[in-house]
């Protein structure tokens, strides 16, 4: 019976570096995409009162591995897609009356409306950290 040695200490530390370096690298990926589609969502957003870009809120899974972006202006979606006659958005209009009248409580006084144009800066915030997100990990595969 032979002498059998199984492994070899010096590839399996080389490996096992190169796996962490692999995944702090995906969450370093992860973390920037992330803080880039912030950026590109806060410049796109359109700034009438600052309140929609002020309502961005990002947080990081604790292991790195995921990330949670949130608009809290509840109107964002409505500012993104349009209302009205104009909503160019998911499912389109779902106003039950056109034109409609409602208080605007910043001039003070009612105003009668048709909708609201698409002001889109959600897909296009997105595919700019996409780009980013596929570029970097094709940078893995090399």
């Amino acid at each position: 019976m032979g002498i059998t040695k199984r492994g070899n200490k010096r590839v399996e530390r080389a490996l096992k570096k190169w796996q962490d370096d692999i995944i702090e690298e995906i969450k370093r990926i992860i973390r920037n995409t992330t803080l880039l589609l912030e950026k590109e969502l806060k410049a796109r957003i359109p700034h009438e009162t600052g309140e929609m870009a002020d309502s961005i809120s990002v947080t990081f899974d604790a292991d790195g591995y995921g990330a949670k972006l949130e608009i809290g202006a509840f109107y964002a979606i409505y500012v993104n897609y349009g209302t009205g006659i104009y909503a160019q958005g998911p499912g389109g209009s779902r106003a039950k009356k056109i034109p409609w009248v409602y208080f605007n409580t910043r001039w003070g006084r009612f105003v009668l409306t048709h909708g609201q144009r698409a002001q889109f800066f959600w897909e296009q915030a997105v595919d700019e950290a996409a780009d980013y997100f596929i570029k970097e990990f094709r940078k893995l595969g090399k």
